[in-house]
């Protein structure tokens, strides 16, 4: 039995970390890098709270550890010709955590509840497409769309679309987040909201043979450095994300197994398009040739990054590159001064996150923008503070200048890369178009490319919109993460997955 206590007297350590409860020989610790907004996964638009409501929930669908769509409570999903019309075929035999069967009418009250607009879910856009929801026989469902979708069979694998007991839902109602109840592997055990969330095995899962932990515990660590640390010491079994200056060190431990691996997660900052200076297009061009993103991989991300060469990943399907991105802070200058800003201006730059490489990612961009004149007051935010004063403000009460942030399309596919960050009806609190983007053209192109199923109408369709966002600069793209990940080497089956979320299904201890 692994020790809490060993290690812990290290220096920096005791002060980070508090009591967990002991664990038994076949349970984990999992180090993650920022807190847990809520465990509903359909109010929730951080990728780790979705990940870690995975060990009690499932959808319909899936995606494995390399984003492939896998079938999971679904055996099958059928469009009509129209492409109006999906009919779902659901698995017999299986049961809810507290009992309850999964069938079609738990499907219905599921996509019923994240289609309905009054419910005021964060994933709601995720689902508005769906026009009603019946129940055919109890292993039947058909969703009727109010448009055709052709991406709609990726939206069902998306890990917000969860399904959850409907007599939870009716318990529980708007707090079901501190009451998961699923049809996952694992059952909550404990919510300690700033400190753990654990998870124990649960008997009555439908998979024989699964899962093959007895339980595992979520821990959010901020600090890059104490997260490695609690791996060499043995305080956690798996840690994600690493800081990349001590992946070397890690690489030659004879404990820990050093993972990288591809990344669909986008690294960039939006600029506020509708507020001055940032309404300026001459200001937005000379933002992106301030920033030296090669110097940036070295810094921030020690080289386990790539400079952007879109607004899209190029993992994605229909993702379009660019030449790259210049730096050339004399131009920046020139073009400050043509926009009528010879002196610079004062602005404020928040993250959402506040770990150790948002952290050095602030601090560089801070130097470079201050080299064209521009004085940038910046700001780490939390969850809590990103969810009050980035996703819950709309237009007008915003006071988002310029964000650094991130994206995975956990979709897998390019609409999801797109529609939530530069849609006009996208803008917070709908969704994350922090920018505030809009062009009519865009909208449209990214409405009609989920219209049709013909390859080329769609990569026609997603590269003007790329090629009109790509020009007008919203933002400024910064890199394309590598994901690195670490693990003790007796736990095998644990995956960070292109999206940064999770796969552990297989996960087992040695």
């Amino acid at each position: 039995m692994m020790s809490y206590r060993k290690g812990l007297l290290a220096a920096g350590l005791l002060g980070t970390l508090t009591a967990l409860p002991a664990w038994a020989a076949k349970e984990v610790v999992v180090a993650v890098g920022s807190n847990f907004t809520t465990l509903d996964p359909y109010d929730a638009n951080d990728t780790l709270s979705q990940a870690v409501a995975k060990s009690f929930y499932q959808g319909l669908f899936g995606f494995d550890k390399d984003m492939k769509r896998i079938n999971v409570l679904a055996e099958s999903a059928t469009p009509s010709a129209d492409g109006l019309r999906w009919t779902i075929k659901l698995r017999p035999n299986i049961q809810f955590q507290d009992g309850t069967p999964f069938n079609a009418e738990a499907v219905k009250i599921n996509l019923d509840r994240a289609s309905n607009p009054d419910n005021r879910l964060k994933r709601y856009n995720l689902f508005k497409s769906i026009d009603r929801t019946e129940v055919v026989d109890p292993l039947t469902v058909n969703v009727t769309l109010k448009q055709p979708f052709s991406a709609f069979e990726n939206v069902l694998a998306h890990p917000a679309a969860a399904m959850i007991s409907p007599a939870a839902l009716k318990k529980w109602g708007k707090a079901i987040g501190f009451h998961p109840v699923g049809t996952g592997p694992y059952q909550l055990e404990t919510w300690n909201p700033t400190d753990y969330v654990k998870v124990k095995k649960w008997s009555g899962y439908w998979q024989p043979g699964y899962p093959k932990l007895d339980g595992i515990t979520w821990r959010p660590v901020v600090d890059n450095n104490t997260r490695a640390a609690m791996l060499q010491t043995g305080e956690a079994n798996f840690a994600f994300p690493i800081p990349y200056e001590q992946a070397p060190l890690l690489a030659k431990s004879d404990k820990v197994d050093l993972v990288t691996s591809p990344s669909i997660m986008q690294r960039y900052i939006s600029l506020n398009v509708t507020q001055r200076p940032f309404d300026n297009p001459k200001v937005r061009e000379a933002l992106n040739y301030a920033i030296n993103r090669q110097a940036l991989v070295k810094v921030a991300f020690a080289g386990y990054a790539t400079p952007a060469t879109g607004i899209v990943p190029p993992a994605i399907e229909y993702a379009q590159s660019y030449p790259p991105l210049e730096y050339n802070p004399a131009k920046a200058r020139a073009l400050l001064q043509e926009a009528g800003y010879p002196n610079g201006f004062t602005t404020a730059l928040w993250s959402s996150h506040n770990h150790s490489t948002a952290q050095k990612v602030l601090q560089f961009t801070q130097q470079q923008l201050a080299q064209v004149g521009i004085k940038a007051t910046v700001t780490a935010m939390d969850a809590g503070q990103r969810a009050a004063e980035v996703e819950a403000k709309g237009q007008k009460e915003s006071g988002v200048r310029m964000f650094y942030t991130g994206w995975s399309a956990s979709t897998g596919e390019a609409d999801w890369a797109l529609t939530p960050l530069f849609a006009t009806p996208s803008w917070p609190p709908a969704l994350f178009n922090t920018a505030f983007y809009s062009n009519p053209q865009v909208d449209s192109d990214l409405s009609e490319a989920l219209k049709t199923t013909d390859h080329a109408d769609k990569a026609r369709l997603y590269k003007d919109a790329q090629d009109r966002i790509w020009q007008a600069q919203p933002w400024i793209p910064l890199v394309v993460e590598k994901l690195v990940s670490a693990k003790s080497k007796n736990l095998s089956g644990f995956y960070v997955q292109p999206d940064t979320g999770f796969d552990f299904i297989d996960a087992e201890l040695k």
